[in-house]
């Protein structure tokens, strides 16, 4: 799997991941806790991520540009 852009739709404690590849294709669509967020994007490769614009999404924006 290789994603190159991953949208995420934040929420109070489930968020919507939607990835897609370099030609425009779905390759990853997931619904994650809180709780599993870090562990999954500490596995993502960098990639472009687009955050609903959100009362947290400057948390998460500064947690996920902190990792990579």
């Amino acid at each position: 799997m290789n994603i190159t852009t991953l949208g995420l739709d934040l929420a109070k404690s489930v968020f919507q991941a939607h990835g897609i590849d370099a030609s425009g294709k779905t390759v990853l669509v997931k619904k994650l806790h809180r709780k599993q967020m870090l562990p999954f994007f500490s596995k993502l490769a960098p990639c472009v991520i687009g955050v609903e614009a959100c009362a947290t999404a400057h948390h998460w924006a500064r947690t996920l540009i902190a990792m990579g």
